[in-house]
């Protein structure tokens, strides 16, 4: 008897995860209009039965990228340094000066994701616009609390609009990333964030 030979299986949460990855490299690096959804199951060997199996169209497959990989990624990088220690001017200051410090040609050359996004699609398609916004107001109202809570343990001055303050942040930091990537200057885009971070220090009590 012809013994035949095992086949791989994929485990689907792999396989949507693969998917999402490939899907977020290739938006950020092509933008969502022109990716391919070639290139992407070329890079995850995925087939597309399977990709179709998972995301019925391109679109819900980008708005998955938006939902599940842009937004958990914001939460480790902005959200959880909060939690890390009780004054949100020092959590600031330790953000800022990281992406100072590993700024990159990759920085200006992709850009922010969120941001990228929201420039391309905002104005194209509802659904789209409707998610980035929820990251967005997340992001604000993350660091409003986290503004407020200094508040109430004196180390962020009393005057401070918390909500307003956190808004402008939240704007300086894309404004910055924007700056950085039309000029393709790292030098650019760490001068703004260095102006940035003395407005932070300007908030301390």
């Amino acid at each position: 008897m012809m013994i035949q030979p095992l086949r791989k299986t994929r485990n689907p949460e792999q396989t949507r995860s693969d998917l999402l990855d490939a899907a977020y490299i290739e938006i950020l690096e092509s933008g969502f209009q022109a990716a391919s959804l070639e290139r992407i199951l070329a890079n995850t060997s995925v087939s597309k039965g399977a990709l179709y199996h998972h995301f019925g169209t391109k679109r819900e497959l980008g708005l998955a990228v938006v939902e599940e990989v842009i937004a958990p990624q914001l939460a480790v990088r902005w959200f959880a340094p909060f939690a890390e220690h009780d004054d949100p001017l020092v959590s600031l200051q330790r953000i800022l000066e990281e992406k100072i410090n590993t700024a990159d040609e990759s920085v200006i050359r992709y850009g922010c994701p969120l941001n990228n996004l929201i420039q391309e699609m905002s104005p194209l398609d509802e659904a789209f616009r409707c998610g980035l916004q929820q990251i967005l107001d997340r992001w604000v109202a993350v660091m409003a609390d986290a503004l407020a809570r200094g508040q109430t343990v004196g180390k962020v001055r009393t005057d401070v609009e918390a909500k307003e303050v956190a808004l402008f942040i939240v704007a300086a930091i894309e404004g910055c990333v924007g700056l950085g990537k039309n000029a393709q200057s790292v030098e650019a885009y760490r001068r703004c964030l260095r102006q940035l971070q003395l407005y932070v220090q300007s908030l301390a009590a």
